[in-house]
């Protein structure tokens, strides 16, 4: 790979391999976001941020997760969790109980609406998945490319400072 020594020039720097790789990847990302997020939305009623919030309370199951776990998981601050997660209550795709833990804390796990909508939901979005994201590549790379996205989200995640 190249060194930033290379770079002198604006065009230097504007086709330097790795910073071009990284724009793809980005490209891609947001490019994929947006059409994933808006099949949801159009199908489901639901944004993107929400179906990956009741994905992680589906993956915590009962008693659920605490606000700071939440805000955890999607890189929110608390207080943008707390809003988000206010706003899925009254929409009754989650509730708050009390942590069996903690008697001061508060836990949030799906309702049964918000169990069907994630279901539903991961239907569209999985058929969507396979369509903009799995079906563009070469069969024989599928496997190794999603290994290395596993690879490289890790690596940021633990990058990443944790929530006070």
């Amino acid at each position: 790979m190249s060194e930033e020594a290379e770079i002198g020039t604006a065009k230097e720097a504007a086709e330097h391999e790795l910073i071009l790789a990284f724009g793809r990847l980005q490209g891609a990302a947001n490019r994929l976001e947006y059409i994933l997020g808006r099949a949801l939305e159009e199908e489901c009623g639901i944004s993107h941020l929400v179906f990956e919030v009741l994905l992680i309370l589906g993956r915590a199951g009962d008693p659920g997760l605490s606000m700071r776990a939440v805000a955890q998981e999607q890189v929110l601050t608390t207080g943008g969790a707390t809003r988000l997660v206010d706003r899925m209550e009254v929409a009754g795709l989650v509730e708050r109980a009390e942590d069996p833990g903690d008697r001061r804390g508060r836990l949030v796990r799906l309702t049964l609406l918000g169990e069907e909508t994630v279901v539903r939901a991961s239907r569209v979005h999985l058929e969507n998945i396979q369509r903009h994201f799995v079906q563009p590549l070469p069969a024989g790379d599928r496997v190794r490319f999603a290994e290395d996205l596993r690879i490289l989200s890790h690596a940021a995640r633990d990058v990443l400072p944790r929530l006070p």
